[in-house]
């Protein structure tokens, strides 16, 4: 898992995994770059529309909530690694916290 974390391009995952990663991160960082494309790709893969479907679910409802958790300057938990922008002293609960 700490492989995948730190670089899942670099994590020695099967070809199916590589793909929904990618498709992950396309999703995430331009979702509307997204394309039918993508999800031929996903279903050369194995995937069939029922887990395509969950996956967009699962990939899309983590982006909202990590935005919801973001805008609100939500702590993250023990375990987590602080945000580049946390360890500077930057961000939404710090500058409540100021005031």
């Amino acid at each position: 898992m700490e492989r995948i974390k730190r670089d899942w391009r670099a994590a020695g995952l099967g070809e199916a995994d590589r793909a929904l990663l990618a498709f992950a991160d396309k999703l995430t960082r331009e979702p509307s770059a997204s394309t039918e494309s993508d999800l031929a790709e996903l279903r050369r893969h194995g995937f069939g529309d029922e887990e395509l479907l969950d996956a967009v679910q699962i990939i899309s409802y983590f982006n909202y909530i990590n935005r919801i958790a973001d805008g609100l300057g939500v702590d993250l938990e023990d375990f987590m690694a602080p945000r580049p922008a946390a360890q500077a002293g930057i961000g939404a609960g710090r500058a409540e916290a100021q005031r």
